[in-house]
């Protein structure tokens, strides 16, 4: 099994595999109120088959390189991911995002699981265009995509529907060309 060190702090990132759906349940439940304030993941992963359903779907979609999913553990516990929500290799552009539980908010440890993805996704898969779609309101999320020295592209108004609300979507991205110059931008506070 793989696990990447994300810095001294002992902070790893490895696959989120369905045999890890316990676990994932688990961190769901400490973390569901904070991590659906802008994501439906939470709405996804309700019990122990849908979390197993849910981490089953990333491992085939891996399988047929359209996407992936990471945890993101400090001390041994599951605090938040990172992911290609989808994967064109093809095209060259993926959509990268996360999440996080509170016990893992304000360590940069998104800021860095996401710099090492892209960085893999860029050199290694040969992706051109790495995208992340931001709530307006997520402003956590904005800040790691200026951190990952990415360009606010645009808004979609109102486009996406939530809990019984439009919310606006912002798409930031990063080129590759763009991601060598800078390798990231800004380190990880």
């Amino acid at each position: 099994m793989f696990a990447t060190r994300l810095g001294e702090d002992g902070a790893v990132l490895r696959p989120l595999e369905p045999w890890r759906a316990e676990e994932f349940l688990a961190h769901m439940e400490r973390g569901r109120e904070f991590i659906g304030r802008f994501i439906a993941l939470p709405d996804a992963v309700v019990d122990q088959a849908s979390s197993r359903a849910f981490l089953q779907a990333y491992a085939d979609k891996a399988a047929a390189d359209t996407a992936r999913i990471y945890g993101i553990w400090t001390d041994g516990t599951l605090v938040g991911g990172v992911l290609f929500r989808t994967m064109d290799v093809a095209m060259g552009v993926a959509e990268a995002g996360c999440w996080l539980e509170p016990a893992g908010v304000g360590k940069g440890l998104v800021s860095r699981a996401a710099r090492l993805v892209i960085d893999w996704a860029v050199e290694e898969r040969g992706i051109h265009r790495i995208e992340w779609r931001v709530a307006s309101a997520n402003e956590a999320s904005i800040a790691v995509a200026r951190r990952l020295g990415m360009t606010r592209d645009g808004v979609l108004r109102q486009s996406y529907p939530y809990r019984g609300e439009r919310h606006d979507v912002e798409v930031w991205s990063v080129l590759a060309p763009e991601w060598r110059a800078n390798k990231g931008a800004t380190p990880a506070a």
